[in-house]
């Protein structure tokens, strides 16, 4: 293992849970810079590509002395780093191709893919992070646990990396258990009718989407939900409060902060951050407040909100773009993740809450959760900016979308899976379409189409910035087209492959 990796003191699980609980916020952020500009001095030192790219940038590393004179240095990201230069340059001495690696790849959803390669140490990384939340929200300690890992098997990063995290944390003498159907849903429901009744809770692991048709099809399948004792952890996908609440009543959550968890992370990097019960309890008082905006820049999107630990994973913001320096199979300084969001520290968060007559400690008290209150700084994150279409030279996220197709009357009728694609006519003109899965048994109506329809276009002109432009501009001939499909249709909606929100 290479233990430039793992942090002094990391692999004690003890140790870790008691700085966690008890270091000061101040000494979380000191430290993490620390380990960041002894990252960039290894790298300059050690990685050959990023030798060559300070010097076609005009930079002396030993000109630089501490963490504030990083700040010069530029970002470096897929384009200008990655695909530039030789893979095997991009590595510690050089040594790709030498000793154990795991190799992952990217989606292809923004480009073509590339090929991010790991180590073991990262696997621990992730290991480590996964323990103390397992611990904290849903004490396998004290109970018999079964991992249900239902992100994407094969090359991609989410469920072999799960995998190797839960079974490393399963080796620690935990009454543990993991099983990888991937994205196969009659093999979860399968594994759970058969193994529930062994086991004191069952941990779903899988993407958002895909897990509400995991319980609805379970409910289909005479799966009684309430009588047993399942959790959550998410990943890759952002979602709304709206829709946690509608998993916790399917099943029955008896706490909603402890008994969900979801993660920030990427292929590039993996798991680098995760919602913790005090970050979903500030996101859910914000919007049930209306006090958004004393933390985040918008008013109706609700980003992803974690906490993360800058001893393995140190966030910048500029301009509302998120950087990211961490040691990895491909280790990366200021690396930019491409993502909208921001950074904010411990105390930061605390004292706008504050003045915005929000008592977080008080409510995290009254919540039961303040045991398991860590103070670590937050980064907060919206979908990609390039998950977009370009309707009228204006951007058209798909969170509105996923929201109008929420809706109560929606919900019972509609998976809430759905692609949208601006398409053109002969004449040239736009058509913004949105290809929308129904649930199994139902039938197309016209009353469906149009509910469909005016319940997307009222939450784009509520919610959207530029909708209610094109609206103002054009009228309703860019109310958007719906298009239903089957359920697991093969063209938008196949099974056993990752949502695409967006077709361009």
């Amino acid at each position: 293992m290479n233990r430039l990796q793992i942090p002094k003191g990391y692999l004690d699980t003890k140790s870790l849970k008691k700085k966690l609980e008890l270091l000061d916020s101040s000494k979380w952020v000191e430290s993490g810079r620390r380990r960041t500009y002894r990252l960039f001095k290894d790298m300059s030192s050690k990685v050959p590509a990023y030798k060559k790219f300070l010097s076609e940038n005009s930079i002396n590393s030993s000109d630089l002395k501490n963490y504030s004179d990083l700040k010069q240095i530029p970002a470096i990201d897929k384009d200008n780093y990655l695909r530039k230069y030789h893979k095997q340059e991009l590595c510690f001495d050089g040594k790709f191709g030498k000793g154990p690696w795991v190799i992952s790849t990217t989606s292809g959803s923004t480009g073509e893919p590339y090929y991010f390669p790991r180590q073991p140490s990262q696997d621990w990384q992730y290991a480590l992070t996964a323990e103390q939340y397992l611990l904290s929200n849903f004490h396998i300690d004290q109970k018999k646990t079964l991992y249900i890992v239902g992100f994407p098997m094969g090359a991609w990063i989410g469920g072999v990396f799960t995998y190797e995290a839960i079974k490393s944390v399963a080796k620690k003498g935990y009454d543990l258990s993991v099983i990888t159907p991937g994205i196969h849903k009659i093999e979860i429901l399968n594994a759970i009718k058969q193994l529930a009744g062994f086991y004191d809770q069952i941990i779903i692991g899988a993407y958002a989407p895909f897990l509400k048709d995991i319980l609805e099809d379970g409910e289909r399948l005479g799966i009684a939900w309430k009588d047993l004792n399942v959790k959550f952890i998410f990943s890759a996908e952002a979602f709304s409060e709206n829709f946690r609440d509608y998993i916790a009543d399917k099943v029955g959550l008896k706490n909603i902060l402890l008994d969900t968890l979801n993660h920030y992370g990427t292929v590039d990097m993996g798991t680098m951050a995760h919602e913790t019960p005090l970050s979903i309890l500030i996101r859910r008082k914000l919007f049930e407040s209306g006090k958004q905006t004393a933390i985040f820049p918008e008013t109706h999107r609700q980003p992803t909100l974690c906490q993360y630990n800058p001893d393995l994973f140190f966030f910048e913001e500029k301009q509302n773009n998120l950087y990211c320096s961490a040691y990895s199979g491909l280790p990366l300084f200021r690396y930019d993740l491409k993502d909208y969001g921001g950074v904010i520290s411990y105390k930061e968060m605390i004292k706008k809450l504050q003045k915005a007559g929000i008592d977080i400690l008080k409510l995290s008290k009254a919540e039961g959760i303040e045991s398991t209150i860590w103070q670590l700084p937050f980064v907060y994150v919206y979908e990609r900016n390039d998950f977009s279409v370009s309707y009228f030279a204006f951007n058209l996220y798909p969170d509105p979308v996923r929201k109008a197709l929420h809706r109560d009357k929606l919900q019972s009728k509609l998976t809430g899976k759905f692609t949208m694609e601006v398409k053109y006519d002969n004449s040239g003109a736009q058509k913004l379409v949105i290809h929308a899965e129904k649930k199994h048994g139902i039938t197309s109506s016209s009353d469906l189409k149009k509910l469909a329809i005016e319940s997307v276009h009222s939450r784009l002109l509520e919610e959207s910035t530029e909708y209610p432009e094109i609206f103002r501009m054009y009228g309703s001939s860019v109310k958007p087209k719906i298009i239903f499909y089957e359920y697991e249709h093969q063209e938008h909606f196949k099974p056993g492959t990752k949502q695409k929100w967006v077709k361009k």
